[in-house]
C-alpha cells in the first residue's frame, strides 16, 4: 500500500467538523464555542511549529537538542497536569510535583524502551526518541492529573475522617489510606480502559499510522503491543509517585493533616 500525501485543502474539510461543534454549542448555549476556537487555534499552531522543529531535529540527531526537546516536553506536560486541579499545592508544589513526577516516570520508561526493545543507533535518535516520549508523555501526564485532583479533593472532603485516624494513633500512610487508594484507581483507571479497547473498540493511532504507510499488520500490532505496555508502566509509576508524594505533603511529620498545603477551591 502506497503513503497516501494530505493537502492542506484535505485538512480543512475534515476541520469542518470542529466548526459544527461550534455550532452546536451556540445552537444548544453550551458556551463552549469560544473554548473550543482555542483549542483548535492552540492545536493547529503547535503541531505545525511542532512539524518544523522536528524537521530539523531529524536533520541535527544530536543528544543535546534532543535532550532540550524532551525537557520541554516535559515541562510543558507539567504544567498541564497541574492546569484544571480543582484543589493544587500552593506555591512551588503546584508545579514542581506534576514536573518531576511526569519526568521520573515517562523518562525513566523511555530510556528503558530505546535502549532495550527499539535500540535505534544512535539510541537518543530524536526520530524515535521523541515520538516515543511524546506517546508516553501524554497518558502518564493524564494519569497523574487524574490521581492529584482525586487526592487532594478527597483529602479535603474527608477531613474530619483523616484527623480522626490521627487523633487515634495512626499514621499519616494509613490515615490517608483510603484517599490514596481512590486517588490511584483514578490514575491508572484511563489506561486500563484504553488496554480493555485497543483492538475491538479502536486501533490506536501508531498502530493505524503504520498500516497506512504500508507497515505489515503483525509488525504494527508487535510496535502497539510495546507501546501499550510502555504506557501503562510509566502511567503506573508516576501515578504512585505522584500520589504518595502529594498524601506526604498534605501532613508533616507530626502526622498532622495540613490542607494549609493547598489553594482554595476553584
Amino acid at each position: 500500500m502506497n503513503f497516501v500525501p494530505l493537502g492542506y485543502g484535505d485538512v480543512a474539510i475534515a476541520g469542518v467538523l470542529v466548526l459544527a461543534n461550534g455550532l452546536l454549542s451556540l445552537w444548544f448555549a453550551l458556551g463552549l464555542e469560544r473554548q473550543i476556537a482555542v483549542a483548535t487555534l492552540r492545536m493547529v499552531i503547535q503541531l505545525v511549529l511542532v512539524g518544523l522543529v522536528l524537521h530539523a531535529l531529524f536533520n541535527a540527531v544530536s543528544p543535546f537538542w534532543t535532550l532540550l526537546a524532551a525537557l520541554v516536553m516535559i515541562a510543558f506536560a507539567g504544567r498541564e497536569s497541574i492546569a484544571r486541579q480543582e484543589r493544587p499545592f500552593a506555591g512551588w508544589w503546584s508545579y514542581g510535583l506534576g514536573t518531576s513526577t511526569v519526568m521520573l516516570a515517562a523518562g525513566l520508561v523511555t530510556v528503558l524502551a530505546l535502549t532495550t526493545a527499539v535500540r535505534p543507533q544512535p539510541w537518543y535518535d530524536p526520530r524515535f526518541a521523541i515520538p516515543l516520549l511524546g506517546m508516553i508523555l501524554g497518558n502518564t501526564m493524564n494519569g497523574i492529573s487524574l490521581g492529584l485532583n482525586t487526592l487532594t479533593v478527597g483529602a479535603a472532603r474527608e477531613r474530619n475522617a483523616i484527623e480522626a485516624r490521627l487523633a487515634l494513633g495512626a499514621t499519616r500512610w494509613e490515615a490517608f489510606s483510603t484517599v490514596t487508594r481512590g486517588a490511584l484507581k483514578s490514575g491508572m483507571l484511563p489506561i486500563i480502559n484504553s488496554m480493555s479497547a485497543t483492538g475491538l473498540v479502536a486501533l490506536p493511532g501508531m498502530m493505524t499510522g503504520q498500516i497506512l504507510s504500508g507497515v505489515a499488520p503483525e509488525q504494527a500490532v508487535k510496535y502497539q503491543l510495546l507501546i501499550m505496555f510502555l504506557i501503562a508502566g510509566s502511567t503506573a509509576l508516576g501515578s504512585l509517585a505522584a500520589v504518595m508524594l502529594g498524601a506526604s505533603r498534605l501532613t508533616d511529620q507530626r502526622h498532622r493533616l495540613r490542607l494549609d498545603r493547598l489553594r482554595p477551591a476553584r
